[in-house]
């Protein structure tokens, strides 16, 4: 049995990460920083640790055993093109995003120098620009750069480190862009659920379970070649 640890496991894309894993046989780990979200998702089948990624504390404490599989979901960004951002909302989402992904990956490494399978939890703004979200866009191509980095040092030894990175997705944090465009500009729910997705060809939102199916292939005997790679899971917009 596989064990699996999934950060920001809670809600959203994590969530469906954890229970896809869960369902395939594997002991999964969810962390995060709020304990009743936590629980909430666990119940009784998965394992719960409260923890903020951003943290080196925290983060150490989460290994205190092994995981064969990582995967460094926890993400959090905020809107407003350069001239108005303040250096705070800056800061925080490189901690969240970017720092906390290579602190959660370089303890995985230290506990475990043979882990499986590293995953990050990128988007399709890790492969292009994006005007109204410059410091989460430059926090997920940092993490490519992380990504690419620790698929080449884990390489020899048999593990793979790649990325996921899904367009915009049935989570919260769509359905706050829903909201905010309505309130903003009288639109009724339809009209400001397709601008939120007019850039997926397809026209739709990707479902979290999209996400947690192409995870665990990355993680599956099939992927084991596949090192170093930024996989778009988008309906084509990239």
């Amino acid at each position: 049995m596989r064990r699996v640890l999934v950060t920001g496991g809670g809600t959203g894309i994590g969530n469906a990460i954890a229970c896809a894993f869960y369902e395939n046989g594997d002991k999964v780990v969810i962390a995060g920083r709020r304990q009743n979200v936590l629980e909430r998702t666990a119940k009784d089948r998965m394992a719960y640790k409260r923890a903020d990624i951003t943290i080196e504390a925290d983060v150490e404490a989460l290994f205190d055993t092994s995981y064969d599989i990582v995967i460094a979901n926890a993400g959090y960004g905020v809107s407003g093109r350069v001239a108005s951002l303040s250096l705070q909302d800056w800061k925080a989402t490189l901690d969240v995003n970017l720092t906390g992904t290579f602190l959660t990956f370089r303890q995985a490494l230290r506990v475990n120098p043979t882990v499986s399978r590293l995953i990050a939890i990128a988007s399709t703004v890790s492969l292009k620009g994006n005007a109204s979200v410059p410091a989460y866009t430059a926090a997920k191509h940092g993490v490519l750069g992380l990504v690419r980095s620790v698929a080449l040092d884990i390489a020899k030894k048999n593990g793979t480190c790649n990325a996921i990175c899904p367009g915009f997705t049935d989570t919260n944090l769509a359905e706050n862009a829903i909201k905010g465009l309505m309130q903003r500009f009288d639109m009724t729910r339809e009209l400001a659920t397709a601008k939120v997705a007019s850039g997926n060809p397809r026209g739709d939102l990707i479902s979290p379970n999209e996400v947690a199916a192409t995870a665990l292939f990355l993680a599956s005997p099939g992927a084991a070649a596949i090192n170093g790679h930024a996989l778009s899971v988008s309906g084509g917009e990239i």
